[in-house]
């Protein structure tokens, strides 16, 4: 009896079955979507320049250690911030004034909005837009500079802006810096690329050996500040290994004469991993650049 019961209800499911729909393969995950922002190398290091507290902290804490080193570095007769090589010695160091060497991009003023609309534009550096973002004048104070460049001019230290900006981009540049507060001399404190230097031959236009000697026979250099190792010396070569040599030589002068800067966005460290040929295709450089990074696999 209890089997006979059990029939109807195993013709209600088969009939159950018989009108649902029987399912078909699971249809594919949809592939991700296109990237609609192209890739740019730049992205994170200009982001952090701009956005990050890190940069900020950074650049704070270079320049009020420097700020600190100031009135040893001037009680100190024997004190000099140039290399050897960059001292011509015609003068004796004690007699000279006091003057502090600064670089000016990246040390001095903020060029990170030109590198974000680099970014925006994916587009890479060009002396035309260079050109055009230093003619507007309008890059701001690294954080910390111009309350130590104020503290130099109190204490009588002049301040000279050794930059690989031009000679033609002086008035820009002056201006610029007037502007955000830092103390202008005359305009005899700006040394661009292409300033003539009597008696002294340099390697290439960027090299900034020359002008620092120019400066060595006027002054007695108590700090040299800047965001790239040939800012404070000239390596033999723009290569890892002469920059690393260079480091190594003059490892004790950093934090005490010379105060480098942060500046993840551009430098000779990138064109020294490709053997500086910036008209390699840009995708030929950045596999050079892959094939320097250590995974330690």
């Amino acid at each position: 009896m209890r089997r006979l019961l059990l029939v109807p209800v195993l013709l209600a499911m088969l009939a159950a079955c018989r009108t649902t729909p029987i399912a078909g393969p699971m249809p594919a995950p949809s592939a991700p979507a296109a990237a609609t922002v192209a890739a740019h190398d730049n992205l994170n290091a200009v982001l952090w320049v701009q956005a990050s507290a890190e940069y900020q902290a950074l650049a704070m804490q270079t320049y009020r250690s420097a700020t600190a080193r100031l009135d040893a570095a001037l009680a100190d007769p024997g004190w000099d911030a140039l290399a050897p090589a960059d001292r011509d010695g015609t003068r004796r160091r004690a007699a000279l004034p006091p003057a502090v060497i600064l670089d000016v991009d990246e040390t001095v003023l903020d060029n990170s909005p030109y590198q974000a609309r680099m970014v925006e534009d994916d587009t890479e550096f060009g002396s035309a837009t260079w050109s055009a973002w230093v003619a507007e004048a309008q890059a701001r104070a690294i954080p910390g500079v111009v309350e130590f460049a104020r503290a130099a001019d109190a204490r009588g230290i002049t301040l000279v802006y050794l930059s690989n900006r031009t000679e033609a981009m002086q008035d820009a540049t002056l201006a610029n810096l007037r502007a955000e507060g830092l103390p202008v001399k005359d305009d005899s404190v700006f040394l661009g690329q292409g300033t003539p230097v009597p008696g002294c031959t340099q390697r290439r236009d960027s090299d900034k050996s020359c002008r620092r000697r120019m400066v060595g026979r006027e002054y007695r250099v108590l700090m040299q500040f800047g965001d790239q190792v040939s800012d404070f010396a000239e390596p033999a070569a723009n290569t890892p290994q002469a920059r690393a040599q260079l480091l190594e030589q003059h490892h004790a002068w950093f934090g005490d004469r010379w105060w480098m800067l942060p500046n993840p966005t551009y430098g000779g460290w990138e064109g020294a991993v490709f053997d500086n040929a910036w008209d390699l295709p840009g995708d030929t450089r950045r596999k050079a650049k892959r094939e320097t990074l250590d995974a330690k696999r």
